[in-house]
C-alpha cells in the first residue's frame, strides 16, 4: 500500500472509530433511554395552551442526540482518547514476540499518546492546527514503526532462513567440489545451474539479512526521533512562537516518516524476492 492510501486508510478508520465510540457512548444511551421514556409516559404532555404530541419528544431527543455526537466529534480530547485506543488494540504490542521490539512499540506509543497531548493543550489558532496536523504524522510513524517490527520479529522467529543462511554456503562449496570431478556433460550443466540458483539463493539471504540489520538499527533511532519530537512539542507548548517552527517541525517528521516507509518497502520487496 502506498504511504498516501495507506494514510487515507488510517484516518478513515480514525474517523469510523470515533463514530461508533460516540455513537455507543453512555451519555448518547441516556439521551435515547429518556427520549423513549417520555415519549412513552407523557405522550401530551401540556406545556402552556397547547398540546404537547408524541412525535415532539422524538423529534427533541433526536436533535439533542445529534447535537451530543457532534460535540463529541468535534472535541479533540475524546478524539485523541479515541484514538490512542485503537491504535493500542490495531497495533498490539503483545502481538510482537521479540521482547526488545515489544518495548520499542510500548514506548512509541506512549510517546505519541504524549504527543497528542502536548499538541491538544496548545493555544487555539494556527499553532494548534499545525500541532495537530503534527500529532496525525505520529499515527502515520507509529504504523509504519510497528509494521517495520512485525517484520523484524519474524524475520527473527523464522528458524528456516536462518539455517538457510547456514546451509546454503556450504552446499555450495560441495557442489563445487563436486562439479570438478564430475565427467558426465549432461550432470555437469545440472550441477551449475544447481550452483547458480543457490548462489542466487545466498545473495538473497544476505540481502535481507542486511536491511533486517539496518531495520534494528532504524528503529532505534525511530524511537529516539519520537523523544525528540515529543521535546521539540513541549517546548513549542510553552513558547510564543511563530508557525514557521511549526511548521519546519511538520516537514521533519515527514521526512522521517517518508524514511521508515521507504524502510517497510524495501524490507517487504525482499521478503517477495525471497518467495
Amino acid at each position: 500500500m502506498s504511504q498516501p492510501n495507506a494514510r487515507r486508510t488510517l484516518e478513515r478508520r480514525a474517523l469510523q472509530a470515533m463514530i461508533e465510540h460516540a455513537v455507543f457512548d453512555w451519555k448518547s444511551a441516556v439521551v435515547l433511554a429518556l427520549t423513549i421514556l417520555l415519549t412513552a409516559l407523557a405522550p401530551s404532555f401540556p406545556f402552556f395552551n397547547w398540546q404537547w404530541q408524541p412525535w415532539y419528544w422524538v423529534v427533541g431527543g433526536a436533535v439533542a442526540w445529534g447535537a451530543l455526537i457532534a460535540s463529541m466529534l468535534t472535541d479533540p480530547a475524546f478524539g485523541a482518547r479515541v484514538v490512542a485506543e485503537m491504535l493500542r488494540r490495531d497495533f498490539n504490542p503483545a502481538r510482537i514476540e521479540n521482547k526488545e521490539l515489544q518495548s520499542q512499540i510500548i514506548k512509541a506509543l506512549e510517546y505519541r499518546q504524549r504527543i497528542t497531548e502536548a499538541s491538544s493543550r496548545a493555544r487555539e489558532g494556527l499553532i494548534r492546527d499545525h500541532l495537530q496536523e503534527t500529532a496525525r504524522q505520529i499515527d502515520e510513524w507509529i504504523a509504519n514503526i510497528y509494521t517495520l517490527a512485525a517484520r523484524l520479529d519474524a524475520y527473527q522467529q523464522d528458524d528456516m532462513l536462518h539455517q538457510d543462511s547456514r546451509s546454503v554456503p556450504q552446499a555450495i562449496k560441495n557442489l563445487q567440489v563436486q562439479l570438478q570431478d564430475e565427467d558426465d556433460d549432461t550432470v555437469r550443466d545440472q550441477m551449475q545451474r544447481t550452483i547458480q540458483a543457490k548462489e542466487q539463493q545466498l545473495a538473497t539471504l544476505k540481502h535481507l539479512e542486511n536491511m533486517m540489520q539496518k531495520a534494528d538499527l532504524q528503529m532505534d533511532s525511530t524511537i529516539t526521533a519520537l523523544g525528540t519530537v515529543y521535546s521539540q512539542l513541549q517546548l513549542l507548548g510553552v513558547k510564543d512562537i511563530d508557525s514557521g517552527r511549526a511548521q519546519r517541525l511538520r516537514q521533519d517528521i515527514g521526512e522521517q516518516v517518508n524514511q521508515l516507509h521507504d524502510l517497510v518497502s524495501s524490507v517487504d520487496e525482499v521478503y517477495a524476492r525471497r518467495a
